[in-house]
């Protein structure tokens, strides 16, 4: 070989050796990034205490103050649509009926929406009536959207946003008293779920959570890898122990009433490689009390306050 052939095999294999050495620099810093543990900041149904909740204005207002997670919950029509929705009925602070009129709170539970196709539904407004409790929500025309379209919107938003792409923190909102009544039964009311998930390609980004454990329990034997997240009530006085044993297995989050978390809690979870992210905070000096604590998220109406 000539010498300057030499020179120039030599300096080849240096600066390949170089990018090489770079490249997986490069690979861990991403993986070291991915790990890193980020504090879960969620929107309560979007931003409830600023827009109008679970509607789509309200979930990209939530993305445009930086939360990690959006926040909602699911109910299902009769003719099997997932759409966002607290109650399961139209709630009479929030709705104003299609001739312009407001539901009475007496008259409330009559608007049962699995028993309404959604195509009626979406004629309701949710976002014109002032709310008594939060003055500060922006009024605008709303409506319920559908799952499918959230996922839509928010994927229209990622594209011209520069951001981490969100988390979905899924409530199901069902209750032994009320199956085929209010809503289906667990497993049919999971797999409706899961199939708008699994057709917008959006496993990863998904969490669910639920205070009926018959859903999470569902979830967890027939679709495994979707993270779980326990819902408890402030009046549940059983121990976490006596709990996960109600659960009948280890779930991702533990997600407790803000006024039953302290120290030993979280370290309890922590222990269990449980992560612990309360409801619902809309208080400065309690979200940083309960960060002092060691919490690994919390849910707010106000995420402003974050």
């Amino acid at each position: 070989m000539a010498p300057s052939i030499k020179i120039s095999a030599i300096f080849f294999v240096f600066i390949f050796t170089a990018c090489a050495s770079n490249k997986t620099m490069t690979t861990q810093n991403k993986t070291t990034t991915n790990t890193a543990t980020i504090f879960d900041t969620q929107g309560h149904r979007g931003c409830r205490g600023l827009m109008p909740e679970n509607t789509i204005p309200a979930m990209l207002k939530a993305l445009d103050l930086g939360v990690v997670t959006v926040e909602m919950d699911a109910s299902i029509s009769k003719d099997k649509k997932i759409f966002l929705s607290h109650e399961p009925f139209f709630n009479h602070e929030i709705t104003t009926k299609p001739n312009g009129h407001f539901i009475e709170e007496k008259d409330e539970h009559s608007y049962n929406m699995y028993h309404m196709l959604y195509d009626s539904i979406k004629t309701y407004d949710v976002g014109l009536k002032p709310h008594p409790r939060f003055t500060q929500q922006q009024k605008m025309p709303a409506y319920k959207p559908l799952l499918s379209e959230l996922f839509d919107s928010v994927k229209t938003y990622m594209a011209s946003h520069t951001r981490a792409y969100p988390f979905f923190n899924i409530e199901t909102k069902c209750m032994p008293a009320t199956d085929n009544l209010y809503h289906p039964e667990p497993a049919e009311f999971i797999e409706l779920l899961l199939t708008i998930i699994i057709d917008k390609g959006m496993e990863k980004q998904v969490i669910i959570q639920s205070f009926d454990f018959r859903s999470l329990q569902y979830l967890h034997q027939h679709y495994p890898n979707i993270p779980t997240a326990m819902l408890i009530e402030d009046f549940d006085k059983r121990s976490l122990e006596e709990q996960i044993k109600a659960l009948g297995f280890t779930p991702t989050i533990y997600s407790p009433e803000n006024a039953l978390v302290n120290k030993k809690l979280v370290e309890n979870c922590h222990h269990q490689n449980i992560k612990v992210i309360p409801w619902t905070v809309d208080d400065v000096t309690k979200i940083k009390e309960l960060k002092a604590m060691g919490v690994d998220g919390i849910i707010s109406d106000y995420p402003n306050l974050f």
